[in-house]
């Protein structure tokens, strides 16, 4: 029997049992012990009806058996949006692979109705483990990816809250660091500081270290980065919270903050900025009369 007639059997058997293997697939799923995370039922079978759809379609195409995962559109779409529902409902990847690959039993019970040859049952069994061996790496590997999507969008997030920009006065903005500066948080900062400078026209930026805990040559340079990126702004800088001991790490590694203006307390920073502020405001002309 030619791999064409395999293929076409298989086919077939699926098109006349669409709705059944569907039905058992969904069936096989809940009856096994692997989390599959928080999807209904009614999900399931959804996602059932249309992976089975995209099968079918697949199969119906003249492409390779190994490549209709890869290049029909349909059913590479299937696959990946089932794994990426699965990673955000909370399933496992091994789950979420297990699944799909449980789809070869229900498919081969559905040839077996339709032929009880040897042979083709043997030639059909290649087939839909070729096929459905690679929708389980597929959607493996979509899952990794999108739950290394997820986790970098909410360790964004979480970077954001972290470096929170709050406007202490008119035309002055500060951003209290909490925490270790690495690059990432300084991009975020940098990037949430100088957008905030544009929409409230400030004139003074205070950054308040009081909150980390060391400061090396590495934070000193971000540090120096993002007061550069906010002098471009036309936007004067303070550093605040310069506590005793970091104020001696900083003279100990030689590090040069000569230019830029610093304070050891917030409120003293604010005051500063008051005071940069009020001389930079134009001068209102009293008129007297005569």
């Amino acid at each position: 029997m030619s791999s064409t007639d395999v293929r076409q059997r298989v086919t077939q058997a699926l098109q006349a049992r669409a709705d059944e293997v569907a039905d058992r697939w969904v069936e096989l799923q809940r009856s096994r012990a692997e989390p599959w995370g928080t999807v209904e039922e009614r999900d399931l079978r959804e996602e059932a009806d249309g992976l089975v759809a995209a099968v079918l379609s697949g199969l119906s195409t003249s492409l390779p058996i190994g490549q209709v995962v890869t290049s029909h559109r349909d059913l590479n779409r299937a696959v990946s949006d089932l794994s990426l529902r699965r990673a955000r409902s909370g399933a496992t990847p091994t789950a979420t692979s297990l699944a799909v690959l449980s789809l070869k039993a229900v498919l081969l019970e559905a040839v077996q109705l339709s032929t009880q040859d040897a042979g083709e049952l043997f030639a059909a069994a290649l087939l839909i483990n070729e096929l459905l061996d690679a929708a389980g790496v597929l959607s493996f590997a979509t899952y990794v990816e999108g739950r290394e999507e997820i986790i970098r969008r909410q360790s964004r997030q979480l970077l954001e809250v972290s470096t929170p920009v709050v406007r202490l006065w008119q035309h002055i903005l500060a951003v209290p660091l909490i925490g270790t500066l690495d690059t990432a948080r300084t991009q975020v900062v940098m990037e949430n500081l100088l957008q905030s400078i544009q929409e409230h026209e400030a004139m003074v930026a205070i950054i308040d270290i009081t909150g980390v805990p060391t400061v090396d040559t590495a934070v000193a340079q971000h540090l120096m980065q993002t007061v550069s990126a906010v002098r471009l702004m036309g936007t004067d800088c303070v550093i605040s919270g310069i506590r005793p001991n970091i104020a001696q790490t900083i003279a100990q590694l030689g590090i040069d903050l000569d230019g830029i203006l610093t304070r050891a307390t917030l409120a003293d920073a604010l005051s500063e900025a008051i005071k940069l502020t009020s001389s930079a405001a134009p001068q209102t002309q009293v008129l007297t009369p005569r």
